[in-house]
Parts: structure tokens; sequence; C-alpha cells
């Protein structure tokens, strides 16, 4: 059974799979943030369990294909190191699954700081959409939008 998986989810078939698999979750964050559904499946560890399983599979696929690990720790070593490390598919699909998760990890917490601080999900939308393409940038509109509904600036919320 592990051979049939192993021969449908290509590198290509991943990838499709991987970004179609979380737009449900940014849907529901995005347009329904303080719905049940929304908490119980996007706002919990459920979407990261998920990738983290798409993680592991994609990290024992490389292994299988004789990915070498440690080439990985080049990327420190500068542009063209880390430039020659995504022409490498199976670093490439590892690494946008880890940006995937972190960007849908965001928009979780996004959601439940708006919640509790009762910001209009009309505001709330825009910083989403943001995070989604642009992961920072989204986190950074969020918390100027929310300095004005805490009424204070913190560090460490």
């Amino acid at each position: 059974m592990i051979e049939k998986i192993y021969t449908f989810f290509t590198a290509e078939m991943t990838y499709l799979w991987l970004n179609i698999g979380v737009l449900p979750f940014w849907l529901l964050l995005i347009f329904f943030p303080q719905s049940k559904i929304s908490k119980v499946f996007v706002a919990s560890i459920f979407p990261i369990f998920i990738l983290s399983l798409a993680y592991v599979y994609l990290l024992y696929t490389s292994y299988l294909d004789g990915y070498d690990f440690f080439q990985n720790f080049k990327l420190y070593l500068g542009l063209n190191e880390i430039s020659n490390l995504f022409n490498n598919k199976h670093f490439l699909l590892i690494f946008w699954t880890h940006f995937l998760a972190i960007n849908l990890f965001c928009g979780s917490w996004i959601v439940k700081d708006s919640l509790k601080f009762e910001i209009n999900k009309v505001l709330v939308f825009f910083p989403l959409l943001i995070t989604y393409l642009i992961g920072p940038i989204g986190l950074t509109v969020y918390w100027i939008i929310r300095i004005f509904y805490a009424k204070r600036i913190s560090l460490y919320d």
C-alpha cells in the first residue's frame, strides 16, 4: 500500500495537494473566524498535525531517494548556497511545507488573539489575507490594528 502512495504522490502532486489542502483552513479563518468549526479545526493542533504528517512523509521519501540532509546546513553559508538548495525538489517541498505550516499557525493565532480583544472580523480579514500570502507583513499589519483595540503596546503578549 505504501508503494501506491509513494507512486501517486510525486513532487508535483504533493505540491498541488499541499496548496489545495491548506485552502479550506484559510477560508475558514478568513471568512468564518468566530465559528465553532473554525475553532475546532483551524485554531487547534489539527491542521499543524496534518502538515506535520506531510512533512514526515516528505522526509521519508527524500531519504528513500538518497537525499543528503547534511547539505541543508549549507543554507547558512550564503545566497549562492541557498539558491543551489532550492534547485533540489526535495528541499523545495520540505521548505514549502514548513512555510505553509508557519503561516497557518500565525493565521490561527491572529484569529484567537482578535477574538480575545473583540476586534471586528472585517478588520482582521486584511491581515489574515496578507499573512496567507506574505506572513510577517500580515502579522505586522495585525499588530498595528491590535494596538488600537488593546489600547496599549505590548511586546510580550
